[in-house]
């Protein structure tokens, strides 16, 4: 078998009917709830984001109040998902829908390409899963369940691939039900034809028709080139506290981490800039320093090897970089990201 036939769609759609997870954006899939959960659930599990999405829907219930919500506030909403920049590109696409579309995000996958961070998959889902437009949403569950049905070993990370692919699901998806057909591919992908470990292919409404299985082949697919190994880089970070008060300072705008807030952090080994002398001056001339653990942070080129430390300052460091926030504070208004979750955990857990 070389391409997907449509005699095949309606053994998924049953499969589906009977197995769909109930999830919180299924039950009343508008494009603004659609268009959240998607980009929550980018690079993150299904389950985690589940919590993350319920107090989001809550807080910015709709557009409008995306629109217009405070960047700190958003951020605060968006702690612990990662990949900040994607909370950032949600409000700027709110805003552009109130300017520009009258309030109305658009039913049409090409006027949803328009919108900041909205890219080819997440335009798909939103127009077939809300708009029951007939266009595929194909994320890296669809391209593994292709990959294995038609045990093809093309790089799944090459654009040429994500397109022939694409256009293969474009010939087969049902106009009646595209938005429950894509759900269904994804599903297959996230709780059958599994990304790590062998596939659940006696539960899999395709396994008479799988290439892969077919040649007891599965774990040889999807092909991917493998990535160039990531570069470490050598952190110290410093909870300090003063007076019951701990510091936190912004990250640069640019770079990983943009604009968020962190517990001091320094490059081990790197040229110190002005705020890292400060750091570097008060961890010396102090006596009160305490090592508290070592974390460790994966982008995707770059880890990060922390070593934490405890100091306790008997004065008040005067600089504009820092301020100076209680626990309570920390934990209702500043988002620090989950890279120093183990500063987090010895702050609320162990140091208590």
């Amino acid at each position: 078998m070389e391409h997907l036939y449509k005699e095949m769609v309606p053994a998924l759609l049953h499969w589906y009917d009977y197995n769909a997870r109930i999830l919180p954006w299924r039950s009343e899939p508008t494009p603004y709830r659609v268009w959240i959960s998607e980009i929550m659930l980018q690079q993150t599990r299904v389950e985690a984001v589940k919590p993350y999405y319920d107090r989001f829907m809550e807080a910015l219930p709709d557009v409008k109040a995306l629109s217009e919500v405070d960047d700190d506030k958003l951020m605060k909403l968006w702690e612990g998902l990662g990949y900040y920049n994607r909370a950032r590109n949600l409000k700027a696409a709110a805003q552009t829908v109130m300017e520009e579309y009258e309030g109305v995000i658009p039913d049409v996958y090409e006027e949803l390409l328009k919108l900041k961070g909205i890219g080819e998959y997440t335009a798909g889902a939103v127009a077939s899963i809300a708009c029951k437009r007939a266009v595929p949403a194909v994320d890296g569950n669809v391209l593994r369940v292709v990959a294995r049905l038609l045990a093809n070993g093309d790089d799944v990370l090459k654009a040429s691939t994500k397109k022939w692919m694409t256009q293969e699901i474009m010939n087969i998806i049902p106009k009646d039900r595209p938005g429950d057909f894509n759900q269904a591919l994804m599903e297959l992908g996230a709780t059958i034809c599994l990304p790590n470990g062998a596939p659940k292919c006696e539960d899999c409404p395709w396994d008479t028709v799988c290439m892969a299985h077919k040649t007891g082949t599965e774990l040889k697919f999807p092909y991917k080139q493998p990535k160039k190994a990531r570069k470490i880089e050598e952190k110290e970070v410093y909870l300090m506290e003063w007076n019951g008060r701990y510091a936190l300072r912004k990250r640069p705008k640019k770079g990983l981490l943009s604009g968020l807030w962190e517990f001091p952090t320094r490059s081990c080994g790197q040229h110190l800039d002005s705020v890292d002398n400060i750091l570097q001056k008060t961890v010396e001339l102090s006596e009160n320093v305490d090592k508290i653990g070592t974390g460790k942070h994966i982008f995707s080129h770059i880890e990060w090897h922390m070593t934490g430390y405890h100091i306790l300052l008997q004065n008040k460091i005067e600089d504009d970089n820092f301020v100076w926030v209680t626990k309570e504070e920390l934990e209702e208004a500043y988002a620090v990201p989950a890279a120093f979750a183990f500063m987090k955990d010895y702050l609320f857990v162990k140091a208590d």
